[in-house]
């Protein structure tokens, strides 16, 4: 791909066509709180199958564009990919526009996730490699993404970032779902750490982060690394982003609890 300046960036975005996705009808029930971010505070978003934390001093401007950014990748992915047992080509598309529009992904090559049983509990899975890549569980970006699985996972399953979680990260026999932490950086004014997950099961899956699967019984994959943002394309076309999103983000938003 060509080097992506603003002028490229802006062009892709206003290229986009998302018409025909599911709008804001697809979730009922009374609106949970919007998404309102704030950089005096710790907290997390779900944008369909991503969930996202921002760790207190993190400006809100960034804060909004990497969630419109986020899930502008997956409403692009959705789209050109329908089917939900076509994961790779569904992530192909979803880094692609990530870079489009001032991502840098160090690693977008899954590999088969090395269980130490034969077990595979998905959630525990998660924050092993949050742990590697992290720096430990005391990490106060560790305990960010902890604090999000744990909202998703303990909470009752009519909380609306539980219903849209999985119904946007999930179907009978395969899933897919990523999760990122954004938090200051010594170097920077901020780093993200990402992990992209998908899962193929034999047998059918009721929630994917509550799925325990034998590794003769499922694949297991994993993509995690450092993301480095382009400031200067992403804030030039955040805007746009926002506007193509408007039909689409009370659906597809969901604020977690504070974390």
């Amino acid at each position: 791909m060509s080097l992506v300046n603003p002028e490229t960036a802006k062009a892709f975005v206003e290229s986009v066509d998302l018409s025909g996705l599911p709008g804001s009808r697809r979730f009922l029930g009374e609106a949970p709180k919007p998404f309102i971010p704030n950089e005096d505070k710790d907290q997390g978003v779900v944008l369909g199958s991503d969930v996202v934390t921002f760790a207190k001093g993190i400006s809100a401007e960034t804060r909004q564009a990497i969630a419109d950014s986020t899930l502008f990748a997956q409403l692009n992915a959705n789209k050109a990919v329908p089917d939900a047992n076509q994961i790779d080509k569904w992530y192909e598309k979803y880094f692609d526009v990530l870079t489009s529009v001032g991502w840098t992904l160090a690693n977008k090559s899954f590999t088969t996730y090395q269980a130490s049983s034969d077990d595979v509990d998905v959630a525990q899975a998660v924050l092993s490699i949050a742990a590697g890549l992290l720096g430990g569980p005391a990490t106060t970006a560790y305990q960010l993404v902890k604090t999000a699985l744990d909202a998703l996972t303990k909470g009752t399953q009519d909380q609306p970032w539980i219903t849209l979680f999985k119904r946007e990260s999930q179907r009978s026999q395969a899933g897919r779902f990523q999760v990122a932490v954004v938090h200051p950086d010594a170097d920077s004014d901020f780093v993200i750490s990402s992990m992209a997950f998908n899962l193929r099961s034999t047998s059918t899956m009721t929630q994917v982060l509550f799925v325990k699967v034998k590794h003769d019984l499922a694949d297991f994959r994993q993509a995690s690394g450092a993301v480095t943002i382009n400031e200067k394309v992403l804030a030039s076309v955040s805007p746009v982003i926002g506007q193509k999103l408007i039909t689409y983000a009370q659906s597809y938003v969901k604020q977690l609890p504070d974390l």
